[in-house]
């Protein structure tokens, strides 16, 4: 087995990606809402709610694809929906750029 699929602490064999996407959906079970949901969140939504969330905090584009490992930044465009505060939040911001720009903060 290759050195890289051991856990470096205890030493033992990392699970598969699908045995973790087993214990990850059983783990957040009881997180999920029991009307709409009858199991708990998945691994690719975990993807999804944290490239988000990245996103919302000003993550540039370039960490975003890497992280994602999507190759076009049109594929991104699902991730890049702020909620409304952090629209405001961003609107709000001083934004050096901008400053310039209109010839403000001199």
């Amino acid at each position: 087995m290759a050195t890289v699929d051991l856990c470096s602490i205890t030493g033992r064999a990392r699970p598969s990606y699908r045995r973790a996407a087993e214990t990850f959906e059983y783990a957040t079970h009881p997180l999920a809402d029991p009307v709409d949901r009858a199991q708990g969140f998945t691994l690719h939504q975990f993807r999804h709610v944290m490239l988000t969330h990245e996103a919302e905090n000003g993550t540039n584009t370039a960490t975003l694809l890497a992280r994602s490992r999507h190759a076009s930044v049109r594929c991104l465009e699902r991730y890049a929906r702020p909620d409304p505060e952090a629209v405001a939040a961003h609107a709000a911001s001083p934004d050096s750029a901008v400053r310039r720009w209109t010839g403000q903060g001199r």
